[in-house]
This record gives C-alpha cells, structure tokens and sequence, in this order.
C-alpha cells in the first residue's frame, strides 16, 4: 500500500529530528521515498547514510538499487555495486538480484551476466531479470536456454518470456509458450493476456485473439483495465471496430489510455470522423489528451481528408497543451497538408518549425508529392533526402513512382540504374490472412506457401474471368 506524500513527508521529519539514527529507520524512509516515485531524494538519502557512518544493509541496497533503476542512472548504479562489493554483499541473493535488475534494465547484458554468475544461489527472481536482460538485447536463444535452467518458474517469469516474445516480433513463441504455460499448471494473469493479445494483434490473428478473450474471461475474476486497453487495440488492429468499442463500453475504469485505443483505432482504420467523435467524448468527460492522443486524432484526420480539423486540433493543442507536442505530431500536420496538397502551407509551416526538422519531415513532403504529382517540388525534396541520407531507399522509390506516374520512363530508368550500383534493393511488401484459425503469410511474388500452385491457378482463373466480363460490357 502506496503511503500518501504528506505521510512519507512527515517520517522523513522524524527520521531528522531522532537523536539517534539506524539503519532500519533509514532503510524505511529510502523505501517510502522509493514507493512515492520520489526515486532522487531515495538516492539522496542513502548518500546521507553513508556520510553518517550508518552500515546499509540488504534492504537499504535493495531498496536504493530499486531507485535507481527508476531514474535509468547507470553511473549510480555502478557505485552502489562497488559498494556491494566492499561489504561483501555481492553473493547475496536479494542484492544480487536487484543489481541484476538494475543492468538488464540500465547497463550491458555483460555486466547483468556477471552479476548473476556472483550469486551464490540465485533465485527465480535472479532469474527472471536475466531474462529480462537477455530478451531486451534480442537475444531470444540465450534467454530460452536460461529458462528452461531455471529450477523453479513462477508466473512472473513465464510472463516475462511470453511478454518478451511478443515485443520482439516472435508472436508464434509466444502463443506457444502460453499453452506450454497452461499445461504446467500455471494460472495466467493479467500481464499474461495482454501479452498474447499484443502478440496476436502483431499477425492480425482474429480467431486466435477471440479464444484468448474467452480464456481471459474464464481465468480472470474480471478484467481490468491493462486486459481491457490491449483487448481494444486487438480488436482494432484486426478491424474489428464494433467488438473495440464494445469492450471499451463494458469497462468501468477507463483511463487515457483506454481512450487512446479506440482513437487510434478509428484512425487506423480510415474512420476519421469516428475518431473526431470520440475525441470529443473524451474532453467532455473531462479527461486531459495526451500526445499518443493528439497523434491518433492526426493519422485519422489525415487518411480521412480532414484537414481543417486536423489542423484545428493542432493549433488548439498549441495553446491549451502546448507540453504534449512532439517532432512527430509537426511531421503529422505537415504530411495532412501536402496530402491534400496544399504545398505552400505546408512549406510555410516546416520554415517556421521551432526545431530543424529531421528527415522524415521531408519524406512527409515527398509523400504528398507524389499523390499529386508535383514531380519538380518532389525531385527537389528527394534531392535534400538522399542529401542527408544517402542510403534512404524510399525515396529512391517515391522518386522514381513520381517519374512513372508522369511518363517519365528515362528518369524511372536513371534511379533504378543508380539504385543497383548503390546496391540498394527494395524491402519487399509483406501481408497475411487468418483462414480458420491459421495464419497465411505473403510476400511480394511469393512462391514458397505449399499451396502456391492453387493459389495461382484460382487467381488466374479469376483474372481471367474479369477479363472475359469487361470485354462482354465493352462489346455491348
């Protein structure tokens, strides 16, 4: 139970006035300090406990590492370690552990190693922040290996396996993973489900989502609002808006980021009035947006053709909440103006920015070029790309659709003929489909599913028959 600031304020006036002070007292306030987000006067008062001559011990390391790790201080944490070292503490399976913590998440994954190898017998929380460690720096075969070494495994670390799979791509791992979860007899949480929800929202898997939900509903007394904001997103990623915004009508506690959901939802489903609406909903209730906010509400203003609320929201956002505004939400507003082409604007606007705008400012404009094909204000923006970056392959690649659409076939030639001596190839596109509850993935002319022949065979039998249909309107 989190103590309110006034308490933690009112011991810390304690702690000064006692006559004489311990390290059990201490100890106590760094954590209240700690557990009020107060993570600098945490760190502080350890330092003065060290200038007094008080010994710290396991807790007090424990406890300050913890803070430390809040604030992302690494230099503070070496400190702490040698300190460790110094007392001989560096064995100890609560210190070692927190130390472990504090690299995997701050340091190197070498420094999170060999802390782990100085514990004497480390534990599954040591463990587990070496997995943690690993699976950050993408090393999914060492944190796998780790894992099943483990003695024992609780739910935290397969959650963090099943989480850390998920943020790394390896969406099928993870699935995999969950059911190998349920059949050692472990009870997911809610940590557990919105992992795989996350997981399949990645590959738009609808019918494997929808049996998690029900999964969710039968493991969990209720589900709160981190299932429920990831259960959203599912839900909107695979299209599926109706089942979204029903799933944010059951939740009884939303907080912004539940809002935020079904926003960017709308917004990246091309339902820009819908997102309009909501956004609207959202400041009636009296909920402050925020940047993830202000940046779904421009996507779908933007892929809607909504300019001037676009831009309304924008210069609203200028005056009332100037602090959520981000490079990203400037690239927005510039690429809602080229895309509906209103150059001049959008040239103005990017003179006038507060910052020197990076490249993807540029490439916004580029984007707007080339639906409009204004193929001298695009050539001379790609120009400034390849400028700043030689290696941009998309720009080559707007550049030379920009020539095509115009029938300049010569200067499509002379990009392509300096792509291949750059040795630049493009990224080819990729897409998939759920058919009953398998995923089918795509690239682009892909001949390695095992069902290529009949793929190919019905598609050309359908070409075929859209050929044969508009040479029967035409002749009639």
């Amino acid at each position: 139970m989190h103590e309110s600031h006034g308490a933690c304020s009112y011991a810390r006036q304690l702690f000064d006035e006692m006559p004489n002070w311990d390290v059990v007292s201490a100890t106590s306030i760094i954590g209240s300090f700690a557990r009020q987000g107060r993570y600098h006067d945490a760190v502080s008062l350890f330092s003065r406990v060290l200038l007094l001559g008080i010994r710290p011990n396991e807790f007090t390391f424990g406890t300050t590492l913890y803070a430390s790790t809040a604030l992302g201080d690494l230099n503070i944490g070496k400190q702490l370690h040698a300190y460790v070292t110094k007392m001989g503490l560096q064995s100890n399976v609560f210190v070692g552990s927190s130390l472990l913590d504090h690299y995997a998440k701050v340091g190197t994954i070498r420094d999170a190693q060999c802390t782990f190898e100085g514990i004497r017998v480390p534990n599954v929380v040591a463990y587990t922040a070496l997995i943690n460690g690993y699976l950050k720096n993408a090393k999914f075969g060492d944190a796998l290996k780790l894992f099943r070494r483990m003695p024992e495994r609780n739910v935290v670390s397969w959650n963090a396996m099943i989480g850390g799979c998920s943020q790394m791509g390896l969406n099928e791992e993870s699935v995999n993973l969950f059911v190998k979860m349920c059949r050692d007899g472990m009870k997911p949480t809610d940590s557990t489900f919105a992992c795989l929800f996350s997981a399949a929202a990645n590959i738009a898997a609808l019918g494997m989502g929808r049996s998690f939900h029900s999964s969710a509903i039968k493991s969990l007394a209720k589900l709160d609002v981190f299932v429920g904001n990831s259960l959203i997103s599912f839900y909107s990623k695979c299209g599926c808006l109706e089942d979204s915004v029903r799933v944010f009508d059951r939740l009884k506690d939303r907080n912004v980021v539940s809002w935020n959901a079904v926003i960017c939802g709308y917004a990246q489903n091309g339902k820009g009035v819908e997102a309009l609406e909501f956004f609207r909903r959202m400041r009636l209730s009296g909920l402050k947006p925020n940047s993830v906010t202000l940046l779904g509400l421009l996507f779908g203003c933007n892929h809607a053709g909504l300019v001037d609320d676009g831009y309304s929201y924008f210069k609203l956002a200028m005056i009332e909440e100037p602090h959520i505004l981000k490079p990203e939400h400037y690239a927005c507003v510039i690429n809602l103006l080229s895309r509906s082409g209103q150059f001049n604007e959008a040239k103005r606007f990017l003179q006038e920015l507060p910052f020197d705008p990076g490249i993807g400012f540029w490439k916004a404009l580029l984007g707007g070029c080339q639906i409009h094909l204004n193929k001298d204000m695009a050539e001379a923006i790609a120009h400034r790309i390849l400028e700043l970056d030689p290696k941009d392959i998309s720009s080559y690649v707007q550049l030379s659709n920009v020539y095509s659409s115009a029938g300049r076939w010569q200067s499509v030639s002379a990009i392509r003929r300096e792509m291949k001596e750059r040795g630049m190839k493009r990224v080819p596109g990729c897409s998939w489909i759920e058919v009953r509850n398998k995923v089918h993935v795509f690239f682009n002319a892909d001949r390695r599913h095992p069902q290529t022949y009949e793929i190919y065979e019905t598609l050309m039998a359908f070409m075929a028959t859209l050929e044969s249909k508009s040479f029967h309107d035409l002749h009639y």
